[in-house]
């Protein structure tokens, strides 16, 4: 695919650009409107809300709920039948919000033997819409340091849980991704941040950075790759335990299964692998 659209819809998906404006400019990259709309699919993400597969056998499902910053917080709650006590991960989504992917991501790692939680963000907004624009644009209208705490809570809510040997983890992706590496900065007692094509914090608040960190980018995904160089350059200051992968010729979201025209099995996987590493490391 012509990689001037793929740079159109991450514009569209992570900057103020109306759907009208956006179509609009898609038409005049494809030719026509019916080259467009063949297209749209392929760079949104196709799922049905609601439509999840049956659960395997062996993990257990429930919605939890915790207090945030002047919330109730709502998530996604996956775990292993098995009673013992285990590491909790935390599945942080994209800007849409709590899709079926992320819960799909949630089931993975609990598959993998965590307690795994999927936070709903916008639980602020009443949960997760259906539309993934008005996800996108709710996501917008977060306040930071709220949000900042209702994970931070969600954690603690983790490790005070009666199963929880309690280490925990964070992995995110895209929004998810910068938020887990604003996690790994804000909680002393993260052992392991995982952030897949996320922005970066500020370098001056590496140094406080407990966690060892995982970080996944997308070959061409020049939007979020000019901030590695200054991030890498921190961590290796502050002596902070990181590993970095470059994905060669990859899209931003090339973990996202729902999105076909940037989604890579391979890359997926040998990521995904690396995350269950860290985490088998760190969590126990």
């Amino acid at each position: 695919m012509d990689q001037r659209i793929i740079h159109l819809f991450d514009e569209y998906t992570h900057k103020p650009l109306t759907r009208d404006v956006f179509l609009k400019r898609l038409v005049q990259l494809t030719g026509t409107m019916a080259a467009a709309m063949t297209i749209l699919p392929l760079l949104e993400s196709n799922y049905a809300y609601g439509a999840m597969p049956p659960l395997e056998p062996g993990l257990k499902e429930e919605e939890v709920t915790w207090p945030g910053d002047n919330v109730t917080m709502k998530g996604y709650l996956v775990r292993p039948e098995e009673d013992r006590k285990r590491g909790g991960v935390v599945a942080i989504h994209e800007n849409r919000g709590l899709t079926p992917h992320i819960k799909d991501v949630t089931r993975r790692a609990a598959k993998a033997g965590y307690i795994a939680l999927g936070v709903d963000a916008l639980s602020v907004f009443g949960g997760t819409p259906a539309n993934e624009d008005e996800g996108r644009t709710l996501i917008g209208k977060l306040d930071k340091t709220q949000n900042l705490q209702n994970y931070l809570k969600g954690l603690v809510y983790l490790r005070s849980r009666p199963d929880s040997n309690g280490k925990t983890g964070c992995v995110g992706f895209c929004w998810g991704g910068s938020m887990a590496n604003q996690l790994a900065v804000n909680d002393p007692q993260l052992n392991a941040a995982v952030a897949f094509y996320g922005g970066q914090p500020d370098a001056a608040d590496v140094p406080k950075i407990k966690a060892q960190v995982q970080l996944h980018y997308a070959g061409l995904d020049e939007r979020i790759n000019a901030g590695i160089p200054a991030y890498e350059a921190a961590l290796k200051a502050a002596g902070v335990k990181y590993q970095l992968f470059m994905y060669e010729g990859q899209q931003h979201a090339f973990h996202n299964d729902s999105s076909a025209a940037r989604y890579n099995a391979e890359a997926a996987k040998l990521a995904w692998s690396r995350t269950l590493e860290l985490f088998k490391e760190t969590l126990g």
